[in-house]
């Protein structure tokens, strides 16, 4: 049994090309910073939870929720042709999910006041820390299946997740079909990077993201986590595998 199944719809991708420098310092162990044509990408992503089932049940007022994430790119060492990404942050709407996520992906999700607008060619998340942060954009051109080798490809197209933990890096599965998607010209990013993200990230509060993309999105399902596997220091030996979830607060 999978630990989640929803639906995400309506993603929006803005995608910001960074100096390494500023993300090896969050690169789980075991794993390598995956780039495209030899640059280092950092991507904001907001998108709607919509369908959501723990264990294939419906939790009330945790059905539909929005969720922003600053996420980036890596690869693990055992597996270099494996795409996975990281988070920085998830923002979302309701307190129970860090407490979950946080324990059992030692993820970083944050609880904040939020909001969304989807309308017929028209999308728009919210947050608040205080003021109002907001990336919102106008779907003007078709949707379309990625060109082979394209930015877009590498940016949408991540099916595992790695987080770094007390214990060592925990590695998860993310399933869904290959989705459509198109890149915007018609968008808006009103966000205030440092105090959402902390100082390190204010220099993109003056940078133009390299695109944004819009997706629509699909039925998605996350395995449980399971700690990365380590090579083993004596040869013939077995590398370690934790197989099942660890407890929560393990880490």
């Amino acid at each position: 049994m999978k630990f989640l199944t929803a639906h995400w719809q309506h993603l929006l991708l803005a995608n910001y090309r960074v100096e390494p420098e500023v993300l090896q310092p969050l690169v789980p162990e075991g794993t390598t910073l995956d780039t495209f044509e030899g640059e280092v990408y950092l991507s904001l992503v907001a998108f709607l939870f919509n369908r959501t089932r723990i264990l294939g049940l419906p939790i009330p007022y945790h059905v539909c929720f929005e969720e922003v994430n600053l996420r980036f790119y890596v690869s693990p060492d055992q597996d270099r042709s494996r795409r996975a990404v990281t988070f920085i942050k998830e923002i979302v709407p309701r307190a129970a999910i860090p407490l979950i996520a946080n324990h059992l992906f030692n993820e970083n999700y944050v609880a904040w006041p939020m909001s969304h607008r989807n309308e017929a060619g028209f999308h728009c998340y919210t947050w608040d820390t205080g003021r109002t942060h907001r990336i919102s954009a106008r779907i003007n051109s078709g949707l379309a299946y990625p060109r082979a080798g394209s930015l877009t490809e590498f940016i949408t197209e991540h099916y595992w997740g790695y987080a770094r933990g007390p214990r060592g890096t925990l590695e998860y599965q993310v399933e869904h079909p290959q989705w459509q998607a198109c890149e915007i010209e018609d968008y808006q990013i009103e966000v205030d990077f440092e105090e959402t993200y902390g100082p390190e990230f204010a220099f993109l509060n003056t940078q133009t993201p390299v695109n944004v993309l819009y997706a629509a999105g699909s039925e998605v399902s996350v395995s449980f986590p399971r700690r990365l596997r380590r090579e083993s220091p004596f040869p013939g030996t077995s590398p370690e595998l934790l197989s099942e979830p660890p407890a929560p607060g393990a880490g």
